[in-house]
């Protein structure tokens, strides 16, 4: 099963990184609240990150701040299009469905808001 990881990112403030393992690389968004079960939180999509960072903590290069892991494990994909993500989470504290959707315009499932939310989604 593929891997994942959520990292507390400390730099210019505070968010947590949703890395998704997807084949060589970690498809990745910064969710900029504190995750919660049932609650839509804003996100990000960030530039996929190298696999390295699923095991890694500490300073991250080019004094962009620190990471710290908060969950790890594994995940089944449910649903994992350019606009929609959704899958089951496996971690030691993270267990069920978490989904990321695109809201607004943009050309690219990098531009624009995104929505993550753990738990139920409607």
């Amino acid at each position: 099963m593929p891997r994942f990881v959520v990292l507390e990112h400390r730099w210019d403030g505070e968010h947590w990184d949703v890395m998704l393992e997807d084949g060589e690389k970690l498809r990745t968004w910064a969710v900029d609240a504190p995750i919660a079960t049932g609650v839509d939180l804003p996100a990000r999509a960030l530039p996929d990150h190298r696999l390295a960072y699923l095991d890694y903590e500490g300073p991250v290069s080019g004094g962009r701040g620190t990471v710290r892991r908060l969950d790890r494990g594994d995940y089944e994909a449910l649903d994992w299009g350019p606009d929609r993500v959704r899958v089951r989470l496996l971690g030691a504290q993270l267990v069920g469905t978490a989904e990321l959707w695109k809201v607004g315009g943009g050309a690219s499932a990098s531009s624009g808001g995104w929505v993550f939310r753990l738990g139920n989604v409607d």
